[in-house]
């Protein structure tokens, strides 16, 4: 079996007291998810979700890599594929869509996000997101 490894973020900013997180529509598979790619030569995992995040999306954002979570899944037969996702926060709102991986971008509350999501781990990981930031709230406001 061959594995793979990706990595990426849940993109959050704060819009008031509403917590917005940015999805991003992939082509290959039609499904709603988090910006994320392949591990390039030599970078570490949270350099590949800051690259990939800009890559897909044209947002910089800052990467806590305190919020770490592993999604395993099989994307075709005989692949194993690894997931990280950190959390990443940005004050940016406009971003700009890479048009070969990603049909659509969108800010969207947390209880829509996991509305929107199609598969039960990236729902399992909302879900964490959410008990991390709420835990971080006073972490939140002095970035």
């Amino acid at each position: 079996m061959k594995k793979e490894k990706s990595c990426g973020a849940i993109v959050y900013r704060l819009d008031g007291d509403n917590i917005l997180v940015l999805m991003v529509k992939h082509i290959n598979g039609g499904h709603w998810s988090f910006p994320k790619g392949h591990v390039e030569q030599n970078e570490t995992e949270a350099q590949t979700a800051k690259r990939e995040i800009m890559e897909e999306t044209g947002i910089n954002v800052e990467i806590d890599t305190r919020f770490k979570e592993k999604v395993t899944y099989s994307p075709k037969k005989d692949v194993l594929k690894d997931v990280i996702f950190f959390a990443a926060k940005t004050e940016e709102k406009e971003y700009i869509r890479q048009q070969e991986e990603i049909s659509k971008i969108e800010w969207v509350n947390l209880t829509d996000a996991e509305k929107k999501v199609a598969f039960e781990n990236d729902r399992m990981m909302i879900k964490n997101f959410i008990k991390y930031i709420t835990n971080h709230a006073e972490y939140e406001r002095n970035i």
